[in-house]
C-alpha cells in the first residue's frame, strides 16, 4: 500500500488498483492472464462519472481493449493511449510483492508502475478534471491489451475508433520516458527460419540432408548482415545507441540425436530497423540467401526438403514524428523540453502513425525499469506526468 506518498498527486490510489490485476501476457498459456479485471474495474470507473466506453475483444474473448471519449466526438480531439499488460515475474528475484505497490526511498515498487500503468493511473485520474472543465477539444482513452507480445491489440481498436470519432489530431502514447518527448523509435518484427532436411546414421552422413548446417549457414549469413549494418550504416545519430538497424538470432533448435543427421532445424530472429529503412527487404535478402544458397545444398539429397521463414503475428512499427509537428512542439511545451530524442524500444505508437495520427511517447519511468524485478516509478516522475497533464487541460 501507498502510505506515505505526496498528499498532492491525484492518481496514487488509481496505481495502487490498477497494479493489483495480474495483466501478464505471455505466449506460455500458464503465465498468460486475461486483462477483463482491469478493464472492467476501468469502464465501471469512468461510468461512474458518465463516461462510455467501447470495448474490442481478441478471439478468445478473454482480452479487450477500451477506448472512451470526453468531449465532443464529432471534433478532433487527442489520443492518450497505453497498454494494460504487463510481462512475466516468474523467475525474477522481487524483494516486494510484485502486484500490490511498495513505497520506499521516493519510489513506487511494482509490476507495471513504469511500464506502464503510473500513465494509465494518472490519465484516469484526470478525467474528472477534463469533466469538470468542460473541455472543448475531445479526449480519447486508447487502452489496450498484448502490447507486450506484439501490439496484438491496438490495430483492432484503431479499427473500431475511425468509426466511432472523427480523426485524431494527435496521439500521446504514455510509455516510460522520464517524461521526455520521444518523437522516433525503432520497429521490429520477429520472425522463424525452418529447415527440413533427411535424417540419416551420422555413419552414413552423405544420404543425409542436414538441416542443423543449413540453419547454421543461414545463421552465420545474418550476423554478417548485422555487421555491415554496424559498420556501414545506414545511420541515424540522433537515436539512443545503437544508431543502427540490427539483427539478432535469439532460439536455436534441432536434432534429436547425436548419432542421426537432423532432418530439422530452426531459429527465431528479430530484426530492430530504423524508421528509414523497410524491414521487409531486410528479410526479403535472408529470404534469397536461404533460397539460393541452403536449399540447393539439402536438394542435392531430396527432393522433399525445404527452407522458410515464417513472420510472427504482432509487430512494432517504427515512429517518425517531424520534430516541428503540432504535438512534438505542444509535448516540448508541456514537459519543458528544448530538444526530442529517438529510442531503440518499440511502442504502439507507429500504429497511430500509420494510422494517420501524428503521435509522440511521454510518460512516467524509466524504460530501463521495464520488465526488471523490482520495477519501479518515482514519485517526481508521476508529479511531473500530473503537470503534464494540467498544462496540457488548460490547451483543451
Amino acid at each position: 500500500m501507498i502510505m506515505a506518498a505526496q498528499e498532492n498527486l491525484l492518481s496514487l490510489d488509481l496505481l495502487d488498483q490498477l497494479i493489483s490485476f495480474d495483466t501478464t501476457a505471455s505466449t506460455i498459456t500458464t503465465s498468460d492472464q486475461s486483462n477483463l479485471p482491469l478493464i472492467e474495474f476501468v469502464q465501471d470507473y469512468l461510468g461512474q462519472l458518465g463516461v462510455q466506453s467501447t470495448l474490442t475483444y481478441d478471439q478468445s474473448r478473454r482480452k479487450a481493449n477500451l477506448f472512451a471519449t470526453i468531449g465532443p466526438s464529432d471534433q478532433p480531439g487527442v489520443i492518450l493511449s497505453g497498454h494494460t499488460d504487463v510481462v512475466s515475474v516468474q523467475d525474477q528475484n522481487w524483494t516486494v510483492d510484485p502486484f500490490s505497490v511498495t513505497e520506499r526511498d521516493g519510489r513506487l515498487y511494482g509490476r507495471g508502475t513504469a511500464d506502464m500503468k503510473g500513465f494509465i493511473a494518472t490519465i484516469l485520474a484526470f478525467s474528472r478534471i477534463f469533466l469538470e472543465r468542460d473541455i472543448k477539444i475531445p479526449v480519447h482513452y486508447a487502452l489496450s491489451y498484448d502490447e507486450e507480445i506484439g501490439a496484438l491489440g491496438v490495430p483492432l481498436l484503431i479499427e473500431d475508433m475511425k468509426e466511432r470519432v472523427a480523426l485524431p489530431i494527435a496521439c500521446i502514447v504514455g510509455e516510460p520516458s522520464y517524461m521526455r518527448v520521444v518523437t522516433a523509435h525503432k520497429g521490429k518484427i520477429v520472425c522463424r527460419a525452418e529447415f527440413r532436411g533427411k535424417e540419416a546414421h551420422t555413419g552414413v552422413p552423405h544420404i543425409g540432408a542436414n538441416a542443423i548446417e543449413a540453419a547454421g549457414k543461414t545463421i552465420a549469413y545474418i550476423s554478417d548482415m548485422g555487421r555491415q549494418f554496424r559498420d556501414e550504416g545506414p545511420y541515424d545519430k540522433d537515436f539512443e545507441a545503437p544508431i543502427y538497424t540490427t539483427v539478432q538470432v535469439c532460439i536455436v533448435e534441432g536434432g534429436i540425436a547425436v548419432n542421426t543427421v537432423p532432418n530439422f532445424a530452426s531459429f527465431d530472429f528479430d530484426i530492430r530497423y530504423l524508421p528509414c529503412q523497410d524491414p521487409y527487404q531486410i528479410l526479403g535478402d535472408i529470404r534469397g540467401f536461404m533460397e539460393e544458397s541452403t536449399l540447393p545444398e539439402l536438394r542435392k539429397i531430396s527432393t522433399e526438403t525445404s527452407v522458410e521463414v515464417i513472420v510472427y503475428p504482432g509487430a512494432a512499427i517504427a515512429l517518425d514524428t517531424p520534430e516541428d509537428d503540432m504535438i512534438a512542439l505542444l509535448a516540448k511545451g508541456l514537459t519543458g523540453e528544448n530538444e526530442v530524442r529517438k529510442v531503440g524500444f518499440g511502442t504502439e505508437a507507429g500504429y497511430f502513425q500509420q494510422a494517420g495520427i501524428p503521435t509522440v511517447v511521454c510518460g512516467p519511468g524509466h524504460v530501463d525499469q521495464a520488465h526488471q524485478p523490482d520495477e519501479f516509478v518515482e514519485l517526481e516522475q508521476v508529479a511531473l506526468c500530473e503537470q503534464f497533464f494540467h498544462r496540457l487541460t488548460d490547451c483543451l
